[in-house]
């Protein structure tokens, strides 16, 4: 079990510092990298192995695209403030923290609107 856990976390790590290093010499290819569903399609794999059943991916993967959504404009606040020259730790944050606030909305207006999340 500790093993699982330990290449699991290698998996990640390795999978975030290749996008890093990719990112110093061809920024887009690592965007691509990035926006590919890899960390999702990995989770699956890793479920399915630990919970084989439909259901539970159905799940895990309809909730992934609703909760996909309100990161979205986190990207394009950044780069907009980062382009008027503000700094690129509180951009990160206001990116953060306008993510976190549309994931507050869609967890109360999802079920409203008939989402299971």
């Amino acid at each position: 079990m500790i093993g699982e856990l330990v290449a699991k976390a290698l998996l990640s790590g390795a999978l975030i510092a290749a996008i890093s290093e990719i990112g110093k010499r061809l920024p887009v290819l690592a965007a691509l990298v990035t926006a590919l569903p890899l960390v999702s399609i990995i989770a699956m794999i890793l479920l399915w192995r630990e919970q084989p059943g439909g259901e539970t991916i159905a799940r895990f993967s309809q909730a992934t695209f609703w909760l996909v959504l309100p990161s979205l404009p986190m990207y394009l606040l950044i780069a907009v403030l980062l382009r008027h020259g503000q700094p690129f730790w509180p951009s990160l944050a206001f990116g953060c923290a306008l993510t976190a606030a549309l994931y507050l909305i869609m967890l109360w207006q999802g079920p409203r609107l008939g989402l299971s999340l």
